[in-house]
C-alpha cells in the first residue's frame, strides 16, 4: 500500500520513498519480462521547459524506466507544455490526443500531462473530462513531485488531476532531482524560477508562481560538476535572472553569481537567459566585460520599440532607458552579439507604435530577433483588450522579419574573412554532408567536419553567410 506520508508535501524524503516504490515494481516486471519499461518525453516550450524535461526523465531513469525514441514504445509517456502562447497549448493537445489510439493498444500505458499549460485550471479542466486516457498532471510546481504521483496513479489504479497548491508556487526550491542531460556538452542549469513582473500579457507569474532562487553553493556545486564531466556550453536559466538572489539568506545578486562561476577553471563558455531590461544593471554588464568563461553575448527582450506599448505592456522601461543599456553594453563588450523578442500586434498597437518598433530594430541593431504575433493568454489584463485585427498583426510581422533579415545578413557579412570558434553538433539535421555547430553568439555556424569533432571546439573560417546561418570551413579542428 501508498505510505500516507506520500499525500503530505513532498521533500527529498518522500520523493525517495515513492521512487523506491515505483523502482521495485519495475524491477519485478524486468525480471519477468526480461527487460524494462520504455519512457518517452515530449517537450514544448522555452529552455526552462527543456530542462525540466531532463529532470523528469532523471527522475523516470532513477526510477528503472529506460528511455525510448518513439511514443510507440513506452509504458509512460510525458508529455511536458507550454502556456506561452495559444499555439503551444493547441499543438500540446494534438499531441496528447494522438497517444487515445496508442492506449487502446495498451491498456497499461501511462500517460502524464506536465508543465506550464496543466497549471491553469481551465486546462486541467479539460484535460479531466475530454481526455479520459490521461493518467495524471503535474504543474510546474509539483514537477518535483513526480514518482510520489506516479506511484499514487500505480498503486491505487486511478487518475491523478488536481489542482494546483497555492503554497507550492511559493516553496523553496527543490534540490537533489536526478537529471538525464540530452548532451554530454551542452547544459541548461537553473538558478531560479517563477516571475514577479506580471507584463500584461503574459501567463508566466499564473503558472510558474512568484520568483524563487536557489542557493549559491547548490549552483556553483552544479556547475562545477558539469565542468569536470566535460560539458563545454552552460547556459543558466531563470524567467528573469536578472532578478536573482532576492529572499536569499545570503546576499547575492546575479552578478555576484555570475562572477562566481566564472572563477571555475576549465574551457568553457558560460551564457544565460532570459533578462529583463529593467534589471540589466551596469554591475552586470562589466562583469560580463572582464569575464574569462561568459560569452559576449545578451539576450534582452524589447517588445516593442513604442513607449506607449510599453507602459500598456507594464514592462516598467523606455526606450531611452533600453537605448542606454544597449549603449553601455556595446561600449563594454565590443564583440557583443545582441538579441531581442518583439510582439507584434499587442492589443492597442497604432501604425505609428509599429513604426517605432522598426526604428528601434535600426538604432539597436540585433543580430537575431524572435518576434511572435501577439496571442491572448486567458488571464492576463491584455486579453481583455481591444485586439488588433488579424490581418494586421500578420502584414506587420512579415515586414518587420523582411527588415530584420537585412540587419542580420548585414551583421554576418561582417564575419565574413574572420576565424570564429565554434562548438561542434554534429551532423547537420537540415543537411547531412555538412556539420554545424555554434558560435560564442550562438550563431550557428556549417562545415565539413568529422564524427571526432562532436563535442569539440573547432576554429571555422567563415567564407559566406546567410541571415541567421555562417559557412566555411575547418582551420584547426
Amino acid at each position: 500500500m501508498v505510505d500516507k506520508r506520500m499525500l503530505t508535501p513532498c521533500g527529498e524524503q518522500e520523493r525517495e520513498a515513492a521512487a523506491g516504490l515505483v523502482r521495485d515494481w519495475n524491477l519485478a516486471y524486468a525480471r519477468s519480462m526480461g527487460h524494462s519499461r520504455g519512457v518517452y518525453v515530449a517537450t514544448f516550450g522555452c529552455q526552462q521547459n527543456q530542462a525540466d524535461s531532463e529532470k523528469l526523465l532523471g527522475m523516470a531513469v532513477d526510477m528503472g524506466y529506460r528511455p525510448v525514441e518513439t511514443a510507440e514504445e513506452a509504458d509512460l509517456i510525458l508529455v511536458n507544455t507550454c502556456a506561452i502562447r495559444e499555439h503551444a497549448e493547441n499543438r500540446a493537445l494534438a499531441m496528447v490526443g494522438e497517444y487515445k489510439h496508442i492506449r487502446e493498444r495498451n491498456p497499461d500505458l501511462i500517460i502524464g500531462v506536465c508543465g506550464c499549460m496543466v497549471s491553469q485550471e481551465h486546462r486541467r479542466e479539460s484535460l479531466r473530462k475530454s481526455y479520459p486516457y490521461v493518467t495524471f498532471t503535474l504543474g510546474t510546481s509539483s514537477l518535483h513531485q513526480f514518482p510520489r504521483v506516479l506511484w499514487e496513479s500505480i498503486e491505487k489504479d486511478c487518475r491523478v488531476i488536481r489542482s494546483e497548491c497555492p503554497e507550492d508556487m511559493e516553496s523553496e526550491v527543490a534540490e537533489g532531482i536526478p537529471v538525464h542531460r540530452a548532451s554530454g556538452y551542452r547544459a541548461w542549469v537553473s538558478v531560479m524560477y517563477g516571475c514577479n513582473n506580471f507584463c500584461s500579457y503574459c501567463i508566466v507569474p499564473y503558472v510558474r508562481g512568484r520568483e524563487r532562487s536557489r542557493e549559491k553553493a547548490d549552483i556553483l556545486r552544479e556547475v562545477q560538476e558539469l565542468v569536470q564531466a566535460g560539458y563545454r556550453d552552460i547556459t543558466l536559466l531563470g524567467q528573469n535572472v536578472n532578478s536573482y538572489g532576492r529572499g536569499l539568506a545570503e546576499p547575492c545578486d546575479f552578478a555576484d553569481l555570475l562572477s562566481a562561476l566564472d572563477a571555475i577553471p576549465g574551457d568553457w563558455w558560460l551564457r544565460f537567459m532570459t533578462s529583463h531590461p529593467k534589471d540589466a544593471s551596469r554591475k552586470l554588464i562589466d562583469v560580463m566585460a572582464t569575464g574569462k568563461h561568459i560569452v559576449p553575448t545578451f539576450h534582452l527582450p524589447l517588445q516593442s520599440g513604442s513607449d506607449r506599448v510599453l507602459h500598456a505592456m507594464n514592462r516598467r522601461y523606455d526606450m531611452a532607458k533600453y537605448m542606454d543599456t544597449v549603449t553601455y553594453m556595446k561600449e563594454r563588450i565590443p564583440r557583443l552579439t545582441l538579441t531581442s523578442d518583439i510582439i507584434v500586434g499587442f492589443p492597442g498597437e497604432e501604425e505609428e507604435d509599429y513604426q517605432a518598433t522598426l526604428r528601434a530594430l535600426e538604432a539597436v541593431q540585433f543580430d537575431m530577433l524572435f518576434a511572435f504575433i501577439y496571442s491572448p493568454r486567458k488571464g492576463t489584463p491584455a486579453a481583455g483588450w481591444e485586439q488588433v485585427p488579424p490581418e494586421v498583426k500578420k502584414t506587420r510581422y512579415t515586414h518587420l522579419m523582411e527588415v530584420q533579415d537585412g540587419i542580420s545578413l548585414a551583421r554576418n557579412r561582417e564575419l565574413v574573412g574572420q576565424v570564429v570558434r565554434v562548438l561542434c553538433d554534429g551532423e547537420s539535421k537540415t543537411n547531412p554532408a555538412l556539420y554545424s555547430g555554434r558560435t560564442e553568439g550562438n550563431k550557428s555556424v556549417f562545415f565539413a567536419g568529422t564524427e571526432a569533432m562532436v563535442g569539440r571546439f573547432c576554429q571555422v573560417l567563415v567564407e559566406r553567410v546567410e541571415p541567421y546561418a555562417l559557412h566555411g570551413r575547418v582551420i584547426d579542428g
